[in-house]
């Protein structure tokens, strides 16, 4: 396919501001399952109107359908699959696994993009997900590297679209638990919370400590990649992605603009750098600082500033003298960026942000900028301070400009006219378009003309006049005999009477639909019924000393998620020779191009299974003897995508973090219960990043290869505002993990749970000492036998822990 640069929609005027500055398509979001709720979106009413004016102005129009599907909203799911596929939308974007199985039986030909929330960060996960689910297109991770991407090929057919610019997820996308652990807003569900926007301490060992005014340690800055557009066309990516939907239309306008003209010039081969005057608007329209993101590798001394989470737009210079008590001006040591009375400016203070200072300009005098007096308190701006521009009046005004009015089609198709007719005999219009014909005559007689008659000129001048219909005159043949007249309002009636059939023809035939629905989905999926047996409890251990508490505990199943998985060799035949446990080996969390080699040493330390977290481990392990559990990184949320994995060969999955307890029953009652497994104590893993703090913070380097590794060296933890440090860990492939300080149980609702015929019950341990571990592990055994009750187990476990356990994420 010619490449396409795709726009964000989360508006009406972002839909013009996309027509008008070069877009290809746009993607956008209706009130329900998509991952951007706080965007205006677009209603159901709304859609045929959508869908009209894109195609009528040359835009694919692809619906975001990019959450998780819950187990009770299944038959809502798939009534809006069918809403969709009649609207005549040319794509929907989907991250539940389910709703892709969903949508190839009851739409099959509607066209599914892989959202990049699904985590598509291998060539193996995108062979399954083409191969399985039907995919036409993957999203795929902002965390590939050029060298990685070249890895993936287009050998089976699947599109591969990247972004491009905007704003950059610290965490992977589909893999983020933070806003549901601090919030129960869940990132899955198009409600982030945007904390990796907040400032935290570093505390190392204990102690904080001082970076010099950089707090935002999660907060990365934006993605430019307009110079890597050539690189990535070269690697087979045909859609280049801005982010955007929460942003102004004047945003869309100014990244169309200048992606456009990168695209035009990479596709002609002719080279080309973004002018400056591209790079300000970019900067004005939205900027914390630009950055070619992870396509050259990871820079962990580049990719997060620190200094600041908010929009920051163009560096304007540093603050000479400092400022004082009074002033209602500031001067600038040199002035990098013009300023003009009327521009908006902030003061980067490195403080806190709620206090930062700034405001509109009033008037400018040699390096002095001068604002209202009293607006800004100079006292709180030391010198040396950064000073940005954030407005620039002037520039809105011109790229409003540009989609404002009526936007002409920007690709109109021929439509080949032949008129006939003599006098005192209707005028017959007939029209050829993608081999229709359509016929209309007139209801006013030709008259013999004395003047003016109807000549090629004036037929042309006004059956040439389709409008805002994505049409052109082209071959007009005109037989008329002799010189004859009609009225002009009698033509242009007659055009008009031709539009609607010929934008009919235009318009995409309609998609077939099967009858089914999501009962019948479900029904099919309920296997015949088996006695429950007795409650079975696996621990998941991160440390050594964990593992052997675990063993004198008499555990039947561990599970092992060591950082360095060359360990697991001799974990695993201690745990033999120890004779009465099954031991499982966790993947990483995420698999790049090229990262099978964690899969092979995982096979070579023989556990009895293995617990997969990811797209590419699935393809991996497929036809693997090993024993085989799903971990909740695969985002189970209903039963279709339970039944997915399972058909994959797996014992179980892992009830997805993002269910509360009756979301979690609706899913158990929907599909067997002996598929599931479900964490009943945990510290949530929120922030999962290939960031590495320890790299960024701790040392110069800009990869593991110069880092020094000082997470080998140190406990690192991040505390947040309200004072609580969460720990970070490394894992194998150095993207760290930020869990949650405080543990969260779901014993309360144990019984519940059991009821349902739920039987395989899960503890995760993190920083326990082997005191503490033993003291967790009995209390669960304890409960699982009926000699503790939930009740009383949480309110043990909250008076034995110094930051107290909470119902987390289960609690509705």
């Amino acid at each position: 396919m010619t490449p396409e640069l795709l726009a964000p929609a989360g508006n009406w005027d972002c839909v013009r501001a996309a027509a008008a500055n070069g877009a290809d398509a746009v993607y956008f979001g209706l009130p329900r399952f998509n991952a951007r709720m706080r965007a205006d979106n677009f209603t159901e009413e709304d859609l045929p109107e959508l869908i009209a004016f894109c195609h009528r102005h040359g835009l694919k129009a692809y619906a975001a359908f990019n959450t998780l599907v819950f187990a009770g909203e299944l038959d809502e799911a798939a009534d809006f699959l069918r809403l969709l596929n009649r609207s005549g939308v040319d794509g929907v974007i989907v991250q539940d696994i389910g709703l892709a199985r969903m949508a190839r039986r009851l739409t099959p030909e509607l066209p599914l993009h892989a959202s990049t929330q699904m985590t598509v960060t291998s060539p193996e996960g995108a062979s399954l997900v083409r191969r399985e689910l039907g995919v036409a297109r993957a999203v795929l991770a902002r965390e590939l590297s050029l060298r990685e991407l070249a890895k993936f090929g287009a050998g089976d057919g699947l599109e591969l679209e990247v972004f491009v610019h905007g704003a950059l997820c610290v965490a992977y996308s589909g893999q983020c638990l933070t806003s549901e652990s601090l919030g129960r807003r869940s990132a899955n569900r198009g409600e982030c919370a945007q904390a990796c926007r907040l400032p935290y301490d570093l505390l190392v060992d204990g102690a904080a400590r001082d970076l010099d005014g950089r707090r935002y340690l999660l907060s990365p800055q934006d993605l430019a990649a307009a110079e890597e557009i050539p690189a990535l066309l070269e690697r087979g990516v045909v859609s280049f992605k801005i982010e955007g939907r929460l942003k102004s239309p004047e945003y869309v306008a100014a990244v169309c603009q200048v992606y456009r003209k990168a695209l035009d010039n990479a596709m002609e081969r002719r080279a080309w750098t973004p002018a400056p005057a591209d790079r300000y608007q970019l900067e004005m329209t939205f900027s914390r600082g630009f950055y070619t993101g992870w396509l050259h590798g990871v820079n962990h001394q580049r990719l997060v500033a620190a200094r600041f989470g908010k929009k920051r737009g163009a560096f304007v210079g540093r603050t000479g003298r400092p400022g004082r008590a009074g002033d209602d001006f500031v001067e600038i040591a040199a002035l990098e960026t013009p300023v003009k009375p009327g521009d908006g400016v902030v003061f980067d203070t490195g403080g806190d942000p709620d206090k930062e200072q700034g405001g509109r300009v009033y008037a400018v005098r040699g390096k002095r900028l001068f604002f209202q007096r009293g607006h800004v308190d100079f006292a709180q701006v030391p010198a040396g301070s950064r000073v940005w521009k954030t407005d620039d009046p002037a520039l809105n005004a011109a790229l409003k400009k540009s989609f404002a009015g009526a936007l002409p089609p920007r690709h109109r198709e021929p439509v080949d006219l032949r008129v006939s007719g003599r006098a005192d005999e209707p005028l017959t219009l007939e029209a050829r378009f993608r081999g229709h014909a359509f016929q209309v005559r007139s209801a006013i007689p030709l008259q013999p003309a004395r003047t003016a008659p109807l000549t090629d000129e004036k037929l042309r001048e006004h059956l040439g006049r389709f409008g805002e219909a994505p049409l052109r005159l082209g071959a007009l043949e005109n037989t008329l005999e002799g010189a004859v007249i009609l009225p002009i309002g009698e033509l242009n009636r007659l055009r008009r009477e031709l539009a609607a059939p010929l934008e009919a023809a235009a318009a995409r035939p309609p998609r077939a639909e099967s009858a089914g629905s999501a009962a019948q989905l479900l029904a099919e999926l309920r296997a015949p019924a088996r006695a429950p047996g007795d409650p079975a409890l696996s621990v998941l251990c991160r440390t050594e000393e964990q593992l052997e508490a675990a063993l004198v505990c008499g555990v039947a199943t561990v599970c092992l998620d060591f950082e360095d998985v060359r360990r697991y060799r001799e974990a695993v035949e201690r745990v033999r020779a120890r004779g009465a446990a099954a031991v499982f080996l966790a993947t990483p969390r995420i698999q790049k191009a090229g990262e099978e080699g964690f899969f092979k040493l995982i096979e070579a330390a023989r556990p009895d299974g293995v617990l997969l977290r990811n797209l590419g481990a699935i393809a991996y392990f497929e036809q693997s003897p090993l024993r085989k559990r799903g971990d909740f990184s695969l985002n189970v949320a209903n039963p279709l995508t339970a039944a997915f994995f399972m058909e994959k060969g797996l014992e179980s999955v892992t009830v997805s973090y993002d269910l509360n307890l009756g979301q979690a029953l609706d899913l158990l009652r929907g599909a067997p219960p002996a598929w599931f497994e479900l964490t009943l104590h945990q510290h949530m893993p929120m922030f999962h990043m290939e960031h590495c703090v320890f790299a960024a913070f701790l040392s110069r380097g800009s990869s593991h290869l110069d880092c020094g590794r000082p997470c080998e060296a140190h406990r690192v933890h991040l505390r947040d505002r309200v004072g609580i440090a969460h720990p970070l860990r490394p894992d194998a492939g150095c993207r760290n993990t930020l869990f949650n300080a405080v543990a969260q149980t779901g014993a309360q609702y144990y019984q519940e749970l059991l009821d349902t015929g739920l039987r395989r019950f899960r503890v995760e341990l993190l920083e326990e000492t082997a005191a503490e571990t033993r003291r967790v592990i009995e209390a669960y055994q304890a409960l699982l036998a009926g000699t503790q009750s939930g009740d009383g187990l949480w309110r043990a476990l909250r008076a034995q822990s110094q930051l107290g356990v909470t119902q987390g994420t289960y609690r509705e």
